[in-house]
């Protein structure tokens, strides 16, 4: 008889890694699935980095290094932040992990107490509600919606501030939605945060470098709430290094500490090779290493919202960063096409799934189950086909 603790029967897989597992057993049958699922950019990472690493293992630099990093890096992580943001940070500040995910995981496990609300607006990125989850928080979920281009107003947030609110968690540019807050809206919801000393901010910047509206506002350029200001940010997609597994969270010093004790005891500090990438990495020149592949995407984008606007019933913002499109598909619901009745958007993803071979993500996901997330990162070509192929799936449904 298995045994497993109430701590993990309460939290869900991640849908997106769900789905992407179902796509690769539809794919073992034979059948040819485009899966559209996970946020991975389809760009290698930069050669010059990669020789940095494959340096590092000649060099043997393969034993420990703090927990946080080994110095220098943290040091190169602060210049980056002060060149690219504006931003002062001492590498007191700075903790590299194994991935953004885990830095927001530390950060969680050390603000969050047993019953502390946390606002999350929504849609939002699907681990967030689990990590806090695991840390017994209570999620205060605020819809948006695409009138407001999925971001949160300084009304909203002020109306679901409680004695008991300990945080709120948002990411800029979004995943799902590609909403990409300015400065001003930054500075309005500061405004409303500074107000409550309790109140601290996980801002999730890992989207920074793809941006097309141009240059990335950071929560925590305001100084009158800086030092609220939970940052998070990594190389996975600016970089092209989903694997590599490399996060970075700057936040005050004691936040800073207790996320380096905490992560000394789950995984000490990332591995030494893709610490020695990441040091690479932030010095790279934007306009010849990390532009093109934002011009990229920006192109895919526009290419997926012309013949997403071809087919009848979808409703979308303009994302403005990231790599995804987040339709929203109701106009589907109550439609039925053979065995399947279409009753929200997993019912949806599933039809597109079995019917188009097109894995997508439902909106269940990010907090709304009439929203499917939709990534393009990957070739035109497989874009123009998934499209093609949701087109006469969709069709289908009367």
């Amino acid at each position: 008889m298995t045994h497993l603790s109430d701590r993990i029967n309460k939290i869900s897989e991640s849908q997106t890694i769900a789905m992407a597992r179902k796509s690769r057993e539809l794919k073992a049958e034979g059948i040819d699935i485009i899966s559209l699922s996970l946020g991975e950019p389809d760009f290698s990472t930069p050669d010059v980095i990669k020789e940095v690493a494959k340096k590092a293992i000649d060099d043997n630099f393969s034993y420990y290094t703090h927990v946080s990093g080994y110095l220098e890096l943290r040091e190169a992580i602060c210049k980056k932040f002060k060149r690219d943001n504006g931003l002062d940070f001492s590498p007191e500040e700075i903790v590299v992990s194994t991935g953004a995910k885990q830095s927001i995981a530390n950060a969680v496990l050390c603000i969050v107490n047993p019953g502390d609300e946390v606002i999350i607006p929504a849609p939002f990125w699907v681990s967030y509600l689990e990590i806090l989850k695991l840390a017994e928080g209570i999620p205060v979920i605020v819809d948006t919606t695409i009138q407001s281009d999925f971001k949160i107003s300084p009304k909203q947030l002020e109306k679901v501030i409680t004695s008991k609110t300990r945080l709120i968690m948002l990411s800029t540019p979004c995943n799902p939605t590609g909403s990409v807050y300015n400065k001003e809206e930054l500075k309005a919801l500061a405004q409303v945060i500074i107000n409550y000393p309790d109140l601290y901010i996980i801002s999730d910047e890992i989207y920074e470098h793809i941006n097309f509206i141009g240059g990335h506002q950071s929560f925590a350029q305001f100084d009158f709430i800086k030092e609220r200001v939970i940052t998070i940010n990594g190389v996975s997609k600016g970089f092209a290094m989903t694997g590599w597994r490399g996060g970075i969270m700057a936040a005050p010093n004691w936040i800073a500490r207790a996320c380096d004790k905490i992560q000394g005891q789950f995984t000490s500090a990332t591995s030494s090779i893709t610490q020695k990438a990441m040091h690479k990495a932030m010095d790279l020149d934007f306009d010849t290493y990390i532009k093109p592949m934002r011009d990229a995407f920006l192109k895919r984008r526009d290419l997926v919202l012309g013949l997403m606007s071809e087919i009848p019933g979808l409703k979308t913002n303009v994302p403005q960063g990231a790599f995804y499109v987040y339709p929203e598909v109701s106009y589907y619901f109550g439609k039925k096409y053979k065995d399947y009745v279409i009753l929200n958007a997993t019912d949806l993803t599933l039809y597109l799934l079995e019917e188009g071979h097109l894995a997508l993500v439902p909106g269940a996901a990010f907090g709304e189950d009439c929203y499917i997330r939709f990534s393009y990162a990957t070739n035109e070509e497989n874009l123009i086909e998934a499209l093609k192929r949701m087109k006469d799936a969709l069709s289908k449904l009367q």
